[in-house]
């Protein structure tokens, strides 16, 4: 019997679209490091978004607008060392695409060349098409962000629903529209009307990727320490947890400290 093992093939951003025409839902989960990487990769995740949500659950900072693009970097790095399966897309940090379309391509190539990521995501529409027009020209595949995003915290001042009004909602319409003209690969949606999601997901040819943004986007994205439960604090309406690592975490180090307390750790089985 053969011991030849089946060829892992790689997640495109051309299957993804095969799998919107065919109405395959897309799995996408956030990760930051080789370990949990490799245990997402594993589990058969679609997409790892390496997001600058690192600035909230790896660093402590209040926002994501802190991370700089060396750090988006060394956690995208451990990130790709672990995807066998799966695209690997990188955030573009705060101040490392807005200011000029080159500065755009500039950080896009340093996260393609020195991470290996496949792809990198940027916030906003047509504030930002410049930026995205340069950074596709150079033959790197683009995700775009539209709805709440969060590097604009400070523009908007709270993490509420977006576009509940008629006109945000058409801008919002007309964005996606230009971002698929322009040749992105897909787009997430977040925290916008799920209405509003269904439509813009069946006006545009590529996926769209829903976080609080109801049922009906072609796939679905978490950041890991929230679907995992290792955070507590946030609680928002969509999110669903599927453990509770924060218990199971505790419980264990609480055990060995008592463990090494009594002496009872390192047993004589433990010991040379």
């Amino acid at each position: 019997m053969s011991s030849h093992k089946a060829e892992i093939k790689r997640i495109t951003t051309h299957q993804l679209r095969e799998m919107k025409n065919r109405g395959e839902k897309i799995a996408m989960l956030t990760a930051y490091d080789f370990s949990m990487a490799k245990i997402i990769d594993g589990a058969g995740i679609d997409i790892i978004l390496v997001g600058d949500s690192a600035s909230n659950v790896m660093a402590g900072h209040e926002t994501t607008l802190p991370i700089t693009l060396d750090q988006m970097i060394y956690h995208a790095a451990s990130v790709v060392r672990a995807a066998k399966r799966c695209l690997v897309v990188v955030d573009l940090p705060f101040g490392t695409y807005q200011g000029s379309s080159s500065e755009a391509l500039r950080s896009s190539i340093r996260i393609m060349k020195e991470s290996g990521a496949h792809a990198v995501k940027l916030e906003g529409g047509k504030e930002v098409k410049e930026s995205v027009d340069r950074i596709l020209s150079a033959g790197i595949p683009v995700m775009g962000h539209l709805g709440l995003t969060p590097q604009s915290i400070y523009k908007f001042g709270t993490y509420t629903v977006r576009a509940k009004d008629d006109a945000e909602a058409s801008k919002l319409m007309e964005d996606a529209k230009m971002l698929e003209q322009c040749g992105c690969f897909g787009i997430v949606l977040e925290k916008i009307p799920a209405d509003l999601a269904k439509n813009v997901s069946s006006s545009i040819s590529i996926p769209t990727i829903g976080i609080g943004a109801g049922p009906d986007c072609d796939g679905q994205v978490l950041v890991m320490q929230d679907m995992f439960g290792i955070t507590k604090e946030f609680k928002p309406r969509f999110l669903r947890r599927y453990a509770d690592l924060h218990k199971i975490m505790t419980d264990a180090v609480t055990r060995y400290i008592g463990d090494v307390k009594s002496k009872d750790f390192p047993n004589e089985n433990e010991k040379y």
